[in-house]
């Protein structure tokens, strides 16, 4: 009985050590990336990827786990709900971390002031205006500011901003 117990307790030890080869990918991928936006998480569990760069066609994670089949086969349902936003159009989408970016990609600012967009009012590099331009949509950032083109409709950027 007790060599059997030795084989048994010899075999658990093989089972468990042939599951820590195994690659174990993180159960949430969820983190910050740079700027505060949100990221991906690689499987060296240190590296944070924008989630715009995710399925890009470029490995961004040491063992190109952001590009997978598995993760990129039916954008964007085949992507984790935390890095995909839908417009306000059922049929369009972009990366979370270009939710309240100021600019306009979903093409009907849903991205940036509709009420599921949830986003805050300008920071300190953007000027609140409505913008005649289609790329932006209640903000310009301040780099546009007395450039001598108008941004804003009412020419707040040339004289106020």
């Amino acid at each position: 009985s007790a060599l059997a117990l030795l084989v048994l307790a010899a075999a658990v030890a093989s089972a468990v050590a042939a599951l820590a080869l195994l690659p174990r990918a993180p159960e949430n991928r969820l983190c910050t990336a740079p700027n505060n936006r949100t990221g991906f998480l690689c499987d060296d569990r240190v590296t944070c990827v924008p989630a715009s760069w995710v399925c890009d066609r470029a490995s961004n994670c040491r063992n190109g786990e952001d590009e997978q089949e598995q993760l990129c086969g039916d954008l964007p349902h085949s992507l984790p709900g935390y890095l995909v936003f839908y417009c306000s159009n059922p049929r369009s989408w972009v990366y979370a971390d270009q939710r309240c970016n100021g600019m306009n990609d979903c093409g009907d600012c849903s991205d940036e002031s509709w009420s599921s967009a949830a986003c805050p009012p300008c920071g300190q590099e953007w000027w609140s205006c409505s913008p005649v331009h289609f790329e932006f949509c209640s903000c310009i950032p301040r780099r546009l500011c007395r450039d001598g083109i108008q941004h804003c409709l009412g020419w707040s950027d040339e004289f106020l901003c």
